[in-house]
């Protein structure tokens, strides 16, 4: 799995990145994690607003802090 947090490194982006890294752990799977800092490459992608999450290319949320409990529901399907 392939986890990408889309953001410029401000608090909420690395906030996210804590958050799913946690969601990870919790699931016990196998995923890479990628920050993407640039602004030409988040651009490339469908969003309005950072922080945002996309899962082996499937944007998830953005512009918003998801809920643990989220999170757990993306990652585990």
């Amino acid at each position: 799995m392939l986890i990408k947090i889309l953001g410029s490194g401000c608090a909420k982006c690395n906030r996210l990145e804590q958050l799913t890294r946690e969601a990870v752990a919790e699931l016990g799977i196998d995923a890479t994690f990628e920050h993407v800092k640039d602004m030409d490459e988040i651009m490339a992608y469908p969003i309005m607003a950072t922080p945002a999450l996309v899962v082996d290319e499937e944007v998830k949320v953005s512009g918003r802090m998801p809920s643990k409990d989220e999170l757990l529901a993306w990652l585990g399907t």
